[in-house]
Formats: structure tokens, sequence, C-alpha cells
């Protein structure tokens, strides 16, 4: 066991600059190289939400994996089915200009953000190469949402049930008309008041309680017929299908959690469930092709239990991949030292983060897994943060998740 958390920290510590690729590649590779062969999906968490400076790191980071470390696919924070229509754009099908995509292939209104543009841009470009092979895919691994709240079932519904209508008629157009017979308005699913005043969510009405029944007969379609499926189309398209019913059932069950008045926290840990069923599927999908680089806040990829204080307690997406994929996932979280644009002050002396920012930098990674305790008193002995000002989402680091920092 390491004697100090500043041992670990002087002697792990791979120090770099954006400003210099040279020191980025290397410092990169190094991390790369520290984790198990077996991980096929690594994630990298933002401490919050708009931080431009993460997201261009982020683009940085996707680019060194795709060319050094045989990463094929990039999914970040956003909607499941919105992430097809960017996936077609950057395949070089569809619309031919990323204006007439970003609003319909993003959710959050994150199509707006320039690092996402430049992210998209280059993706596409990249695909555009002949020389390059082996073709980048993009994912949304969200529930299906909107830029305020969760969206309506329709989408992924009727992207499943279609599935089934182009192999069998009958069944299929059976399964879309009872969809359809109690799917009602996506206003009324996506009414943004019901998140003030849950009384105004359908989610656990007459029609939404017999949508539920009638997409879990859906499901149940697709997986007693599998072979059968299959064979009439492909691997590939039977799982999409798939998963999109199982994005609708999952997003009912969020629906119904609003109308019961479950709080905040089971709703996010149903979001979270998703996300992790998610991330899985896209990386079974890629398996045959390569490694997958997922991006969105700490909170979702952390592999210990969520604990805020006015929120409640819940497993993060992180936590699920943990036990479900195991030595196959590894993740590398971040945090700040001062944001005078986010209302986020120096860090408090005893914090972590004042730790690591008074080592070299200004940027720097450190790996936190190499089968050594790090000394448990000083890590109960550690200080939180204050938080910010203008981004409640922002966490203090506690030291006690196996992430990468």
């Amino acid at each position: 066991m390491l004697a100090t958390l500043d041992d670990w920290i002087r002697r792990d510590a791979i120090p770099f600059s954006t400003d210099s690729p040279e020191a980025f590649n290397a410092a990169v590779d190094k991390v790369i190289a520290s984790l198990a062969d077996s991980v096929e999906l690594l994630g990298f968490g933002e401490a919050l939400h708009g931080g431009e400076e993460i997201l261009l790191l982020r683009n940085r980071l996707s680019q060194r994996l795709v060319a050094a470390h045989g990463y094929c696919a990039i999914a970040i924070e956003s909607s499941f089915p919105r992430g097809r229509v960017l996936n077609e754009y950057i395949a070089g099908h569809g619309p031919a200009s990323y204006g007439e995509v970003k609003d319909l292939g993003f959710s959050h209104g994150f199509g707006d953000v320039e690092a996402n543009r430049e992210l998209v841009e280059w993706m596409r470009q990249y695909n555009a190469d002949p020389a390059h092979r082996v073709k980048l895919r993009f994912y949304g691994f969200d529930m299906p949402a909107l830029t305020g709240g969760m969206a309506g079932p329709r989408q992924v519904l009727h992207f499943a049930a279609d599935y089934l209508v182009s192999l069998d008629s009958a069944s299929g157009q059976e399964h879309r008309r009872r969809i359809d017979s109690f799917l009602g308005e996506e206003a009324d699913w996506e009414n943004p008041a019901q998140y003030m005043d849950p009384s105004k969510s359908i989610g656990l009405s007459p029609a939404a309680t017999s949508l539920r029944i009638a997409t879990e007969d859906l499901v149940t379609a697709f997986r007693i017929r599998r072979p059968e499926l299959i064979a009439k189309s492909s691997r590939d398209q039977y799982l999409e299908a798939l998963q999109h019913a199982l994005a609708a059932r999952e997003l009912l069950n969020f629906h119904a959690g609003m109308a019961a008045k479950a709080g905040y926290a089971p709703l996010l840990g149903i979001r979270d469930a998703a996300m992790a069923d998610n991330l899985t599927y896209i990386v079974a999908r890629e398996r045959v092709r390569g490694k997958v680089f997922a991006f969105a806040h700490n909170g979702h990829l952390q592999r210990g239990k969520a604990v805020w204080p006015m929120l409640g307690e819940w497993w993060p997406a992180g936590s699920l991949l943990h036990d479900m994929i195991g030595p196959r996932y590894a993740v590398i979280g971040s945090a700040l030292g001062q944001s005078q644009a986010n209302g986020i002050g120096p860090p408090e002396a005893g914090s972590l983060e004042a730790r690591l920012t008074a080592s070299p930098g200004p940027i720097r990674l450190i790996p936190t897994h190499q089968g050594e305790s790090l000394p448990a008193a000083e890590i109960v002995a550690l200080q939180p943060r204050s938080g910010s000002t203008k981004k409640p989402e922002l966490r203090s680091l506690d030291g006690s998740e196996p992430d990468r920092l």
C-alpha cells in the first residue's frame, strides 16, 4: 500500500498539455497501456455539463483512441434512437449538412454545442477517407429524450414494430395497430409540467398501462422468434430493433414512475439502467469491429453508488456495467480545479481536488487500478470541495470510487 495520497499522485500522475500533440498522445498511450487487455468499453466522465474545454479534450482523446488503440465507435449521453440520424450522417448518407441533422440527431440541445459539431464532422471526414477501412459509428446511449425531459414512446415503438412489419406483415401490423391504439398524443407524454407536478403525467393512465403490456408482448415476439427474424434480416438489424423495443419498455417504466411520484432517485435509477443496457448492446454490436468510447457526466459512469443529499441514492450506469461486463469496462473520471465561468472557486485545502491541482499540469491523468490500496485513513479524512454556484451537478471527488482521475 502506498504511504500517502501525495505519494500516489507524485509517482503516478501523467502531466500533459493539449498544446503539445506529442505529450498528449504519449499521456493517452500510457494510460491505455495500463488498462487490462480485456477492456472493450472506455468511459470518460465530465464533472459538469457545458464545459467547452472538457469537450475539446474528449474530441482529442477520441481521435487518439481511433488512430492508435482500436476504437471504432463513439457513444455520448444523448438520446439512443436519435443517434441513428447522426450515424447515417457520418456514414455519408441522408442530409448533406450538419445543420440539417443536429436537432434530430441529438437530445438535450447538445447539437448546438460547437465541440459536438466538431466531433461529428471529424467522424464524417474520417469515414469519407477510403484509406480507413473500419468506419466509425456514432451512438447515443441515453433514454429517448428531448431538451427538457423524456420523450414519448412513439419513435422507439414504431421503429421496432416497423421492423417486424417488414418481415411478417400480418403479425407486425397487428402489433402496430395495438400499439397505436394506446399511444395517444406525444404532447401528453412530453408535457414539461409533469416534472413539477407528477399528477400531470399520463404514465399510469389505463391507456399507458395497456401500452406497457403491448410493449411486453412485442418484446416477447422478438425473443421467441429470434432465429427466424435474424435469418430473414440480419443479426445487426434484429438486435437494433429489439433494443428499440427494450428502450420503449424502460421509457414506459420511467413515465409510470413519474406518475407514481416515485421520486428522483428511482427515476434516475431507471435512466441509468437503460443507459447500461444500451451500452452493453453497443459493445456487443461493435465487438467484431473494435472498441467503444463513451462520454457522459461522471455521475452516470462512476462504478460506485450515487449519493446525492437532495435526491437520494441509486446505482449509476457505471456501477451496473462494472457488474455486467466486469473487466471489459474501464472509466476515466474528471475533476476541475477552478472555473470562474462556471462559478467554481479554488478547491479547499484538504480536498482531493486541491492535492491533484497542486501536482504538475496543467492537465494530468492518474491511474488508480494498479492493484494497490490507497491509504484508507487519508481517504476517509478527505474534505469535500465546495460546489458550483451555477452548475449543481458538480460533485466533489471523495476518492472512494475505483475510477480513473
